[in-house]
C-alpha cells in the first residue's frame, strides 16, 4: 500500500473514531438570553433558536482587526477619493435630484454630504454587505472580548429591530460589523434615527431611497448639524513645537487656536466658534486641519477622523463637479 493511501486510511479511521460533539452554545449566550428576555420582553425560545442558528465567522474577526481606518491618511484617502467614486456621486445626485432636494429642505443637510456618506459607506448602495447580520453580531458579541459588550447590546437591539420592522432575522445581510442598508446603520442607530421618509409604514434602508437617504440626513441633523456652516478650515501654519493632541470634539475656540500659534483663515467665522485641531498622517509628515462642529457631527456617524475627512473631501469634490453637471441638465 502506498504512503499516500495509508495516510488517507488513517485519517478516515481517526474521523470515524472521533466522538460526535453536539453544537455548543456560544460563550455567554445564556446571560445574554436572560438579559434580552428580561429587558425587551422577547420570547426566550425564539432567541435561543436564533442563536443556535447563528454561526461564528472567523473572517469577521479578521476584518474587524484590520479596518481601513487603521491605515495612515495618505493610504486611506485614495480608497474613497478616486474619480470613479466622485463621478458616481454626481450621477447618483442627478438621478435622484428631486428626492434629494426634498430631503435637504426638510433636514438642512447639504446634498453633497449625504452623497459622500453613502458613497463612502456603500458606493451609493451598490455594496451593502454580504455577512449575515446575525452571524456578525453574534461573532463580535461573544468572541471579540475587546468590544463584546457593545456588540452584544447591538445583537439585542437587532432582535428588537427585526420584530419592529418585520425583518427576517436570519436573512438580513450587512457589513462585518452588523451595519445595514445603503447608509450602513447598526441596529441601535436604525431604531433611533431611521425615518419613514416615503411614509410607507416601514423604514426600509435597502430598497427605499427616500428612507435610506432621509435617514442619513436625519442622523446628522439629530446630532447637531449646523446648516450653511463649514466643516473644516485649512491650516496655513502650525507652531514648530506643536505637541498637543486635542479631542475630536471641539472644546476650544478659534480664538484659542490663534493664541496657541495656529495660523489660518477664519473665513469670517466668529472668534468664539468651537474648534479643534485634526492631525493626519501624510506622506511627508503631519497634515493639519481645523475641525469645526460639523466635522464632529460626521464623526458621530463613524468616530474616525480619517472617515470624517474622507467624507468632507469627497463631498467637496462631488459638489464642485455637480455644479456643472446639474447646470447642463437645466
Amino acid at each position: 500500500m502506498s504512503k499516500p493511501l495509508i495516510h488517507i486510511c488513517l485519517l478516515i479511521a481517526l474521523s470515524l473514531a472521533a466522538p460526535v460533539i453536539a453544537d455548543e452554545p456560544h460563550p455567554g449566550s445564556e446571560a445574554f438570553i436572560e438579559r434580552v428576555v428580561g429587558e425587551y420582553g422577547l420570547d426566550e425560545q425564539y432567541v435561543r433558536s436564533m442563536l443556535q442558528d447563528a454561526e461564528y465567522q472567523q473572517s469577521i474577526i479578521d476584518a474587524i482587526t484590520r479596518p481601513a481606518e487603521a491605515k495612515p491618511w495618505h493610504e486611506y484617502r485614495p480608497i474613497f477619493l478616486g474619480q470613479e467614486r466622485i463621478d458616481g456621486g454626481v450621477e447618483f445626485w442627478r438621478a435622484n435630484q428631486p428626492l434629494i432636494e426634498q430631503i435637504v429642505e426638510q433636514m438642512g443637510v447639504p446634498p453633497e454630504v449625504i452623497m459622500a456618506i453613502v458613497g463612502v459607506e456603500t458606493r451609493y448602495g451598490m455594496i451593502t454587505g454580504s455577512f449575515r447580520v446575525l452571524d456578525a453580531l453574534t461573532t463580535l458579541g461573544f468572541y471579540y472580548p475587546r468590544r463584546a459588550d457593545f456588540f452584544a447590546r447591538e445583537l439585542g437591539k437587532y432582535f428588537q429591530l427585526a420584530e419592529e420592522e418585520q425583518l427576517e432575522l436570519t436573512e438580513v445581510r450587512g457589513s462585518y460589523a452588523g451595519a445595514m442598508g445603503i447608509g450602513q446603520f447598526i441596529p441601535s442607530s436604525y431604531r433611533a434615527y431611521a425615518v419613514d421618509f416615503d411614509q410607507s409604514g416601514s423604514r426600509d434602508l435597502w430598497q427605499s431611497l427616500p428612507d435610506a437617504l432621509g435617514s442619513v440626513a436625519n442622523y446628522l441633523k439629530v446630532h447637531g448639524w449646523q446648516p450653511d456652516a463649514p466643516i473644516v478650515l485649512p491650516v496655513n501654519a502650525m507652531p514648530e513645537d506643536w505637541d498637543r493632541e486635542l479631542p475630536i470634539k471641539p472644546e476650544h475656540t478659534l480664538a484659542d487656536l490663534v493664541e496657541m500659534g495656529v495660523a489660518f483663515d477664519d473665513q469670517g467665522l466668529p472668534a468664539d466658534t468651537a474648534a479643534t485641531i485634526i492631525e493626519l498622517e501624510a506622506v511627508d509628515g503631519p497634515e493639519y486641519w481645523i475641525g469645526l462642529n460639523n466635522f464632529y457631527v460626521i464623526t458621530r456617524y463613524n468616530r474616525s477622523p480619517l472617515y470624517a475627512m474622507a467624507v468632507t473631501q469627497l463631498s467637496e469634490a462631488i459638489a464642485e463637479q455637480a455644479v456643472l453637471a446639474l447646470e447642463s441638465d437645466t
